[in-house]
C-alpha cells in the first residue's frame, strides 16, 4: 500500500534538471584540480563485437573521425583499433564539455582461428566495421585408418 505524498506551502520538487547546475560546476572544479596532469589516458570507444557462422565483426563508434585519422592492426589473435580525436577549437565562453578528444584505443580478443589475409575494414556514418574471416576448416573429413 502506497503512503500519501504530503506537501507542504513552500516544499519545491526536484528534477533531474535542477541538478545541472551542480554538476557542472563540480566538473570545473575536477577540471581544475586535475588540468596539470599530462599523462592522459586513451579512452575507448563504444565498441560492439559479434559473431557469425563465419566471422567475427567488430563496429566501433568514431563519430567525426576520417579514414586516415584511425589505424587497424592484428597481432595473433587481438585486433587494436587507435587514433586520436582533435581538440575542436573553442567558440566563446565553454559551459559544458562532453564529446571526447585526445586519443583512443579498443582492443578486441577473437576467441577463434582466424583468416588475417581477408580482414575488411569499412567507416561509415562515424561507425567503424572491422569484419575478420573466420579460418577455413574442413568440418566433415573421412579418416583413413593404417596399419
Amino acid at each position: 500500500m502506497a503512503l500519501p505524498s504530503i506537501r507542504r506551502p513552500g516544499d519545491t520538487m526536484l528534477t533531474p534538471r535542477a541538478f545541472e547546475p551542480l554538476y557542472e560546476q563540480m566538473e570545473q572544479l575536477v577540471n581544475a584540480a586535475f588540468s596539470g596532469i599530462t599523462t592522459e589516458m586513451p579512452w575507448a570507444p563504444a565498441t560492439d563485437v559479434s559473431e557469425t557462422d563465419d566471422a567475427y565483426v567488430v563496429e566501433a563508434e568514431l563519430p567525426g573521425l576520417k579514414k586516415d585519422e584511425i589505424d587497424v592492426s592484428l597481432h595473433d589473435r587481438e585486433l587494436a583499433i587507435t587514433g586520436e580525436v582533435k581538440e575542436r577549437e573553442r567558440r566563446g565562453l565553454r559551459h559544458r564539455k562532453q564529446r571526447r578528444s585526445g586519443r583512443f584505443e579498443c582492443r578486441v580478443y577473437l576467441p577463434g582461428d582466424i583468416d588475417a589475409d581477408r580482414i575488411d575494414a569499412s567507416l561509415s556514418d562515424g561507425v567503424l566495421t572491422v569484419t575478420v574471416p573466420k579460418a577455413k576448416t574442413e568440418k566433415d573429413r573421412h579418416i583413413e585408418i593404417k596399419g
